[in-house]
């Protein structure tokens, strides 16, 4: 075995850390598709490629069929209604996001006004 001492090199860095973007929400600005994939394009810029063939409803929905869809009032998700084009699904984005969406369905969790309880004291016993 060799005890050879491996060297890090060091560099500076060239920019703080507040100058870079970390999105902490997924808000769907626009949507289209081609003949593979739906793009989802959010409103910080990123654009999240997803195969319809992960959404057996849309892939072998009609190409006309797959732009009926709505963007919901939150714009967290894409919603087709079966009344108007046949499709009965709808996707949450969050849930194409990977292991981060865990911390951005947190933001958008509803949340229950915490409650105090008093603690139940031992009733004292008689004698």
């Amino acid at each position: 075995m060799m005890d050879e001492k491996i060297q890090a090199k060091r560099y500076k860095v060239q920019r703080s850390i507040d100058e870079y973007t970390f999105p902490k929400d997924a808000v769907i600005h626009a949507v289209r598709f081609d003949e593979k994939h739906i793009h989802v394009e959010l409103t910080d810029q990123r654009i999240i490629s997803i195969p319809l063939r992960w959404i057996p409803t849309v892939y072998n929905a009609s190409a006309e069929n797959r732009e009926k869809f709505e963007i919901s009032q939150s714009r967290t998700m894409i919603i087709w209604n079966p009344d108007i084009c046949g499709i009965n699904d709808e996707i949450n984005i969050l849930d194409y996001l990977g292991p981060a969406r865990d911390e951005i369905r947190a933001i958008y969790a509803p949340r229950e006004p915490k409650r105090q309880v008093a603690e139940s004291k031992p009733k004292a016993k008689k004698k």
